[in-house]
């Protein structure tokens, strides 16, 4: 089969293509022929290093969809030909075919394709638990959401405003400002133009918001917290400018008792009833109209630098997907 192999830490040109044996299921998976792989920035952290889950070599990718190929021993409940996806797993899905615990497969509904199905299950699900659970969105809040046109931030805006939020987004760009009101948020502020902190107190009546949704890390950490209301809380859940600096708690008591988490997927689906209620929950959104996934740019297996690329350059708009 093709991959593509990270034989060294390093910038997207280290994505190479290869030839390589196609996996054996073990005992517990099975194996998928991967109709779309997800491209998220988790898969920039792991190829630079800056996360050490994985050690090279090794084959990126967190999400996938696609079809049954193969299952291994002690395996039930799937077949050659059921459809299925994933997220998150650590390394494996840029390649036209990966080995997965069958624990970790969810079925796809015959109403939604593999290319939605892969771009929803990593971003859509993270949107899920960081509006349901990490801060669970009560009805009358007010949240401000970054990268309010990615893919997880459109996602979120949507999410945010099924739980009864008032939706403050930010965007860098005028095109992106369209996909946030598309999306249904009720402000949208260009900080490219108008600094959000003095935006977002004037559209509070300079009380705050109840929480800060923040994928993009150190660029406007800071602000945000100033940004939040009396126990508000900052949910710190991406880096993509680039780590935060550490924190002296004595900060958050000073500005009112905040909140600061830094959550992860990985601990939102950690069983398996968690992980199919997540995914089901999503699918059901999808199927019933009440959530879009917006697909931005799809990229040919070979052209996965180019995919990482874009994404590095905060040039997306919505999901970016391989397509082995």
């Amino acid at each position: 089969m093709r991959a593509i192999l990270v034989h060294e830490y390093g910038g997207p040109e280290v994505l190479q293509i290869e030839e390589v044996p196609a996996p054996e299921p073990g005992p517990g998976e099975a194996r998928v022929r991967v109709e779309a792989a997800g491209v998220n920035f988790i898969d920039v952290y792991f190829r630079t290093g800056a996360y050490k889950g994985v050690t090279p070599p090794f084959i990126p990718g967190q999400e996938a969809a696609g079809i049954v190929d193969a299952v291994g021993e002690a395996v039930t409940g799937l077949e050659q030909g059921d459809r299925v996806a994933y997220a998150p797993q650590t390394a494996g899905g840029y390649a036209e075919y990966v080995c997965v615990p069958a624990a970790k497969l969810v079925p796809v509904p015959s109403t939604v394709d593999s290319r939605t199905a892969a771009a929803v299950m990593l971003q859509g699900m993270t949107a899920h638990y960081l509006t349901h659970s990490t801060y669970p969105i009560q009805g009358g809040d007010t949240v401000l959401v970054h990268a309010a046109a990615g893919g997880v931030g459109a996602l979120l805006v949507q999410m945010a405003k099924l739980r009864g939020a008032r939706v403050l987004a930010t965007v860098s760009t005028a095109e992106k400002a369209a996909i946030a009101w598309e999306a249904g948020a009720d402000e949208v502020i260009n900080y490219a133009e108008t600094d959000f902190l003095p935006e977002v107190k004037r559209l509070t009546n300079n009380e705050g918001v109840h929480a800060v949704y923040n994928g993009v890390g150190k660029d406007t950490f800071d602000s945000d917290l100033n940004t939040l209301r009396r126990r508000g809380y900052l949910v710190l859940y991406g880096q993509s400018s680039g780590a935060v600096a550490p924190v002296d708690p004595q900060v958050l008591n000073a500005r009112g008792s905040l909140y600061l988490t830094r959550p992860t997927l990985g601990h939102y689906v950690a069983t398996r009833d968690e992980l199919l209620g997540r995914a089901s929950e999503l699918f059901a959104l999808i199927e019933a109209g009440k959530l879009q996934v917006r697909i931005d740019r799809t990229f040919s297996l070979a052209d996965a630098p180019d995919a990482h690329r874009y994404l590095e350059a905060r040039a997306s708009r919505g999901k970016v997907l391989l397509l082995p």
